[in-house]
């Protein structure tokens, strides 16, 4: 007779700082309110990772999510509010695929890997211009739109509006006559943002949405149902808007979370409310960086990113193996995800919305005390 197997689960420890570039930090009140309800939801016996997507219980939770980000964003009545799949690199094929035509030309701004990488797969897929490329000064700072090779006519204007990697945002969005089309996957429901601006806009959900899973679209109506006769189904956003995101079984338990996510920063104040304190955040830890001699940004800072902030430790400009000692030093003092991206090394703090103010301030007294224990 087989005995059943127990499993023995540890305490949990305290929460760390976590300064992830994504998956990222998320409202501890979000994840609470996950975990009360994870295994019967509202008391309907199932968790909504189980609930069928057709159900009038994960409905509510649909279009609850849809209701709040539209509130919370102000997002005006002619657009459309699409969950999809695959992040936001395949939204790099879905932008052309559905809105070059069968001969139009896209303009691209490539600011950082990101913008490159869309680049790339616009090239792939279609007519595709780079207007502009930071890559000579190592997408440190944006050229001047006056330096900038736009094509007359173009269907939009592709760009980044925060590069996750290399700490690059705009101050505004770019003004031009094409439609423009931005990802903004990690600065996200980070500040107020004119919908109207845009023709579309696109976002992974895992900087400061939610688990990943999910990509937000927000479309204007009059963009849609122009895709090539090439384009996957599962790529064409018409589809998925006239199905409200339910053409196929849906990220479910991604888009529960972000629509918690979408609820708590509506109850903070909203957006402007958050953006003043991520720029507190940002404020306080760019001053350290700039007040020291020790620790450097690379970022011209006309540029720097409120939410991802790469920076350099040494004298120099930047040591391998001091910044190596100042990471692992840092996690064992409970901060974690401070290793810059891989392709460019160094250090990196991203600040997303859920990164407390208290963690910025905590993150600069260690810094200032290994400035005096190493410099």
């Amino acid at each position: 007779m087989r005995t059943a197997m127990r499993r023995t689960f540890s305490t949990v420890s305290p929460r760390v700082a976590n300064f992830n570039a994504g998956p990222a930090a998320m409202p501890l009140p979000v994840l609470e309110e996950a975990q009360k309800d994870l295994v019967n939801w509202k008391g309907c016996g199932m968790s909504v990772m189980e609930m069928s997507h057709r159900s009038k219980e994960y409905s509510s939770i649909h279009d609850k999510a849809i209701e709040d980000l539209t509130e919370l964003m102000s997002i005006p009545d002619n657009y459309k509010v699409i969950f999809m799949q695959g992040g936001a690199s395949t939204q790099f094929a879905s932008v052309p695929l559905n809105l070059l035509g069968e001969d139009g030309t896209g303009d691209y701004l490539v600011t950082g890997s990101w913008s490159k990488g869309c680049a790339a797969e616009g090239a792939r897929l279609g007519n595709a211009n780079v207007v502009s490329s930071s890559a000579d000064n190592n997408f440190t700072k944006i050229h001047d739109k006056s330096t900038w090779n736009l094509t007359p006519g173009a269907k939009y204007l592709s760009y980044c509006d925060n590069e996750t990697v290399h700490g690059v945002e705009f101050a505004a969005p770019p003004d031009v006559e094409a439609d423009l089309v931005a990802d903004m996957s990690s600065n996200f429901i980070s500040k107020p943002v004119d919908v109207s601006k845009f023709g579309l806009i696109y976002a992974g959900a895992q900087k400061n949405v939610g688990p990943s899973g999910v990509t937000v679209v927000i479309a204007r109506e009059d963009l849609l149902g122009n895709a090539k006769a090439t384009c996957p189904k599962m790529l064409d956003y018409k589809i998925h808007a006239d199905k409200n995101s339910l053409y196929n079984t849906a990220p479910c338990f991604s888009i529960y979370m972000a629509g918690l996510v979408f609820a708590y920063n509506r109850s903070l104040g909203g957006l402007g409310a958050i953006s003043e304190i991520n720029k507190e955040k940002a404020g306080i830890l760019y001053s350290q960086i700039a007040d020291s001699d020790f620790f450097h940004s690379p970022v011209d800072p006309s540029c720097q990113s409120l939410m991802n902030v790469p920076f350099r430790i040494g004298q120099g400009g930047g040591n391998d193996e001091v910044e190596a000692k100042f990471i692992k030093e840092a996690s064992a003092a409970g901060m974690v995800g401070l290793k810059g991206h891989r392709s460019v090394g160094g250090c990196r703090a991203s600040i997303y919305n859920s990164v407390s103010l208290d963690n910025v301030k905590d993150l600069v007294a260690f810094m200032q005390k290994f400035e005096l224990d190493n410099k």
